[in-house]
């Protein structure tokens, strides 16, 4: 028994690859409760607080990723006991088979390992999501979405930097040095980028505008759903999704509806020039008592204009941000129908048939 123990197979006895295979299996068999283990304890220091919910949640991320990592890193260190069979070694452009191996193993095992931070990285970002929810500020949750993408970028980085070290054996200092002459011609090719990845951090600093704000860009008025590295994501009312550019919107005028104190009503009447002074006068006053109602905090009606064509009565009118668009636009309905009342019980006609009430909400 022990003469075929010792027996050579590929340059390893039979005794070794029985040793690497069981290692192997053993493993196999306990990735699963050792990657578990692992992960309840990377949890309690990550997480204060002993939530089921939130438990459950980071090892469904962690401990599959964690498993597979650890079961890699074993296999190769078990394989690394065996030789290199001398009949499977040869070259391929200066590069001996066993090199490539061991590239692959290695850039394999970084690959896993930066996945694995990756979802630590998410569970940290949904646990922070949980609190900054608890408060009315969105900017924090905005801050969280967009610190999580930036981390993620600097891992892959990093796993880039990683792969070039350990599976195809550069120096990365020297590396690094290059880079850092190839990076301002690289800055300067990928300056939009650059500008747009600055307007990025202006934003979330100087905080024109958050997650969840309804703004108006250009021609576009829509939600903020999403403040990127390079763009902001928009929810238009026409129910369209946009992309704008970070830079644009810190060098655009950005209107930030939300952050209004009043929505105003503006209706344009054009009267008939037949009207007297004392009928405008009258109609005036009578449309000041008219906006006297519960939601309207004030007012302003005036006669602005008068000429050959008509005689133009502007009136505006404000009422808090608080009020729905829904109640907003009952409110003017409102208003509209009793200014035509209005007009018909005092005997006053608009200046052309063609002409109607003009309704412009600001």
């Amino acid at each position: 028994m022990n003469k075929l123990l010792q027996q050579k197979v590929l340059d390893n006895t039979i005794e070794t690859y029985l040793y690497v295979l069981g290692v192997i299996l053993l493993m196999l068999l306990l990735k699963r409760l050792i990657s578990k283990y692992l992960a309840q304890q990377l949890y309690k220091l990550i997480a204060h607080k002993n939530r089921s919910t939130a438990r459950q949640s980071f090892l469904d991320l962690v401990v599959q990723p964690m498993g597979t990592f650890l079961f890699l890193a074993i296999t190769i260190i078990a394989v690394d006991k065996l030789r290199f069979p001398g009949a499977l070694d040869f070259k391929i452009y200066k590069v001996t088979s066993r090199e490539v191996v061991e590239s692959l193993a290695n850039g394999t095992l970084v690959l896993v390992f930066i996945r694995l931070c990756i979802r630590v990285i998410d569970f940290i970002a949904t646990i922070l999501e949980e609190k900054a929810n608890l408060t009315k500020d969105q900017t924090d949750n905005q801050l969280i979405i967009f610190f999580k993408d930036f981390f993620k970028v600097i891992l892959v980085i990093i796993g880039i930097l990683l792969i070039m070290r350990f599976s195809f054996h550069k120096n990365i200092g020297s590396l690094l040095t290059g880079l850092s002459i190839v990076g301002a011609a690289i800055a300067l090719a990928t300056r939009e980028s650059m500008e747009n990845l600055i307007a990025s951090f202006i934003i979330f600093f100087d905080k024109p505008f958050a997650v969840g704000d309804l703004v108006k860009v250009n021609t576009f008025t829509g939600t903020i759903e999403k403040i990127g590295l390079r763009s902001t994501r928009i929810r238009t009312t026409d129910k369209t999704y946009i992309s704008v550019p970070n830079k644009q919107m810190v060098d655009t005028i950005v209107d930030n509806i939300s952050l209004r104190t009043q929505r105003k009503g503006e209706q344009r009447l054009e009267l008939d020039l037949a009207a007297t002074s004392a009928q405008l006068s009258a109609l005036t006053a009578s449309i000041r008592s008219l906006l006297q109602k519960d939601g309207i905090e004030s007012q302003v009606v005036v006669l602005s204009e008068t000429g050959k064509n008509a005689h133009v009565v502007t009136i505006e009118y404000f009422v808090s941000m608080d009020l729905t668009i829904n109640d907003f636009n009952a409110l003017r309905e409102e208003v509209n129908l009793e200014l035509i009342a209005l007009l018909e019980s005092r005997g006053i006609k608009l200046a052309a048939s063609s002409t109607d009430v003009v309704v412009r909400q600001a």
